[in-house]
């Protein structure tokens, strides 16, 4: 009978998805006005309030990441874990210990090897101590936000939606942080990777009244993709270059396009006063409409 239950489990997993890609055919395009601030506000009282502090290798990042799994598998995609091993090191005001992590990674059934992709990405850990509102519970709310919005919609591309463990800083170095980002990175085919067109991370996208689009190098075409999105949503934007500082460094240092969103400076950044009221709702929906008007 164990067989048999697991045979079936097997049998409607793979049936859901070829019926979710049959049913996006036929389904309308997404459009911004999809977005619902209040899944990414949502998510932040729930990061931040419950969950608290949450550094990339402890039980309380696997509660986060045990929750945004079930969120993502309830709007209907195909969710799956990612592990990979993390170093001990010093992370901001406290050691943090060595230990396993996890990506959280979800599609929909529509990815098909050599046709062109798009990754949204977001941490889900914090540094010690601090509920993490705005950095990062700001960055998973939007992931969300989009994956509801998406949710029985079509897009231009088929997207992935990660939310990366380990990207706070355990050292010094460019070596010593965007663990979850760089293990993914490192674990794409030769296909994936030629197929990828466009890697957005969003990270700190809840404060400010203009959406931060920032990029390692002047003249990149992904940023100008997103400048363009934030234009036709009428969002207002600030462009950044010298951007290093996010999980789309680990694409653009392998080679891979990515750019990222966020980054206003605000005076809770990596305290313990990062909390749910520091984030402003209708900065989640600017950033999010920016998103689906790229991905669309």
């Amino acid at each position: 009978m164990v067989g048999a239950s697991r045979v079936g489990r097997r049998e409607l997993v793979g049936g859901a998805v070829a019926a979710t890609v049959g049913t996006l055919a036929g389904c309308r395009r997404v459009r911004p006005g999809d977005v619902e601030s209040s899944t990414a506000m949502a998510a932040v009282r729930h990061l931040a309030g419950v969950v608290g502090p949450r550094p990339g290798t402890t039980p309380a990042y696997f509660r986060a990441a045990e929750w945004v799994d079930a969120q993502l598998d309830r709007l209907g995609w195909q969710v799956e874990r990612q592990r990979f091993a993390v170093p001990g090191g010093f992370s901001w005001v406290a050691p943090v210990d060595a230990g396993d992590s996890v990506n959280v990674i979800a599609h929909r059934g529509d990815l098909r090897p050599g046709v062109p992709w798009l990754a949204i990405g977001a941490h889900l850990d914090t540094v010690p101590r601090s509920p993490g509102a705005e950095d990062n519970a700001s960055g998973i709310g939007v992931l969300l936000t989009v994956a509801r919005a998406v949710t029985w919609r079509r897009t231009r591309l088929p997207v992935v939606l990660i939310a990366f463990g380990a990207e706070e800083p355990r050292g010094p170095t460019d070596d010593d942080h965007h663990y979850g980002s760089r293990a993914y990175v490192d674990r794409l085919t030769a296909g994936q990777r030629r197929s990828l067109r466009g890697m957005v991370s969003m990270d700190r996208v809840g404060v400010g009244d203009a959406v931060v689009i920032g990029s390692p190098e002047d003249g990149d075409p992904l940023r100008d993709q997103l400048v363009a999105a934030a234009e036709r949503v009428g969002a207002p934007y600030v462009v950044e270059s010298g951007q290093r500082s996010s999980d789309h460094w680990s694409f653009v240092r392998d080679g891979l396009p990515g750019v990222r969103l966020g980054s206003t400076p605000y005076a809770a950044y990596h305290d313990d006063s990062d909390v749910v009221s520091v984030v402003n709702r209708d900065q989640l929906e600017r950033t999010a409409r920016v998103v689906v008007s790229w991905i669309r």
